[in-house]
């Protein structure tokens, strides 16, 4: 986060994050949508995957159920957010890795994952922050590796527009501004996301939700003396 920025929880306030499951499961067709960014991120043996932003790994786990022997590692700056991960992971059976990091300051060197994948994330973020986080991704992804996003698009129409004001209202308007007014394909392009594509969206009770594809052309050769998580 810049420091203009201040770490927002899940569903904003802090005592709701252990209902976020919940909420997200009833209010939005969560499974299904998740389901369709693992099988869009192409998961398979050996694949080095980074889930940004994981929250409550609902995703990190599809992933690594998908194909178990990847390589999977959620990120998230939210420390309570992180345990029920964990308990989740633990409960499932499954053993992704977990990291407290943010998604503009990714403790990983160049170069080392092939799919970076994040779901309902970025509208938490403000404008500078995303194209941060966007960079970053670039960094930690080899080259023509792939970004995979779920979360809140451009309102297909005024009652998607309409609907959308009470995640706003949740959420604020600062960060949720770019998803509606369909920034963020402009923003991952300016990271070097040159075919950051929608590639399915979907009408909600809470506005309209889209899946984006990209595949990075790095410019340039960039190195990190950044470590291992």
């Amino acid at each position: 986060m810049t420091a203009a920025d201040h770490y927002l929880p899940a569903l904003r306030f802090r005592w709701l994050t252990r209902f976020y499951d919940r909420v997200v499961g009833w209010l939005l067709k969560e499974e299904s949508l998740k389901a369709r960014l693992v099988r869009q991120s192409v998961i398979r043996a050996g694949t080095r995957v980074l889930d940004l932003g994981c929250g409550t790994a609902t995703l990190t786990l599809m992933a690594q159920k998908r194909a178990p022997d990847a390589v999977v590692i959620g990120v998230d700056g939210d420390l309570e957010t992180l345990a029920l991960a964990r308990r989740k992971a633990k409960a499932d059976g499954v053993v992704p890795r977990f990291c407290v990091a943010l998604a503009q300051d990714l403790p990983f060197r160049a170069r080392v994952f092939d799919r970076v994948i994040s779901s309902l994330f970025f509208h938490h973020l403000t404008t500078v922050s995303k194209s941060a986080a966007f960079e970053a991704s670039a960094l930690v992804l080899e080259p023509a590796g792939e970004l995979h996003v779920l979360d809140w698009g451009e309102a297909q129409d005024i009652f998607m527009r309409a609907a959308f004001l009470l995640v706003q209202a949740l959420d604020g308007f600062a960060t949720t501004s770019d998803n509606v007014r369909g920034r963020l394909a402009p923003l991952a392009s300016n990271a070097g996301f040159l075919e950051f594509k929608e590639t399915y969206r979907e009408r909600s009770i809470l506005g309209t939700l889209s899946l984006y594809r990209g595949q990075l052309v790095r410019r340039s050769e960039r190195t990190s003396k950044r470590v291992d998580c």
